[in-house]
């Protein structure tokens, strides 16, 4: 099982971008989502961009990581 992240995407350069999800900011890349842009969210796995996403399903599915955490 693997599990992807939605974070939002800060800043671009060239293949490289800077998301951020919780406060918390990374470089991943984005060579596999070459449409994205500054402003959208993508779900990533492994340091990978792998796809774009709506911003209502990002958020609800931060949401719920975080009431799965709350309850640990």
């Amino acid at each position: 099982m693997c599990l992807a992240v939605p974070s939002l995407i800060k800043s671009i350069c060239s293949q490289t971008a800077e998301v951020e999800l919780s406060g918390i900011t990374r470089k991943v890349s984005v060579v596999l989502t070459p449409e994205v842009k500054v402003g959208d969210y993508v779900l990533v796995h492994a340091g990978y961009s792998i796809s774009v996403i709506d911003e209502i399903e990002a958020q609800e599915t931060i949401k719920m990581i975080g009431d799965m955490l709350k309850d640990d």
